[in-house]
């Protein structure tokens, strides 16, 4: 990188007013000012391209990974379930009678228990009320106003009782 210190940028100031002159200078500072914020965000968005770039290779190999992991549960699930389905295979043919008829019970027949629909419960909620975030208990106790008043009414309110 360029080491550029006050006494350099100030002889380099003198040398471009005297070679370009005092009318031409601020364009020409102009210019060079455009072109090297040009120059730096350019060199900015290669930089950041470059990091999405590893960020993309790092999230191609986590997602690799997660695959896999998923892979792998699946074949366990799928592995479980053949044995699940063995047991079963040998408990209904355990249940069945020495004739092969199988027994009259409520629970050897997958078909024969479901469970009840679930009950509807109304969520219970005014959509044209709308509540405030303050439970009402805490303004009570706090004193805090709950309606409007208009002035007459709160100077009313507060007027000294005449005796």
């Amino acid at each position: 990188m360029l080491d550029l210190g006050i006494s350099k940028m100030a002889l380099i100031g003198a040398v471009a007013l005297i070679v370009i002159g005092p009318e031409k200078l601020p364009r020409v500072a102009r210019t060079v000012g455009t072109l090297l914020g040009k120059a730096q965000r350019y060199v900015a968005d290669v930089k950041a391209e470059v990091n999405r770039a590893m960020d993309m290779d790092e999230l191609k190999k986590m997602k690799e990974t997660v695959e896999e992991a998923g892979r792998e549960v699946e074949r366990s699930i799928h592995s479980t379930q053949a044995e699940v389905e063995k047991e079963w295979s040998g408990v209904a043919s355990a249940l069945n009678d020495s004739d092969g008829s199988p027994k009259e019970d409520a629970f050897t027949s997958a078909s024969a228990w479901e469970p009840p629909p679930p009950h509807y419960k109304h969520p219970g909620k005014n959509w044209r009320l709308k509540r405030g975030t303050t439970p009402q208990w805490y303004k009570v106790r706090h004193g805090v106003r709950r309606q409007a008043q208009s002035g007459a009414a709160r100077v009313a309110r507060y007027r000294p009782k005449s005796k």
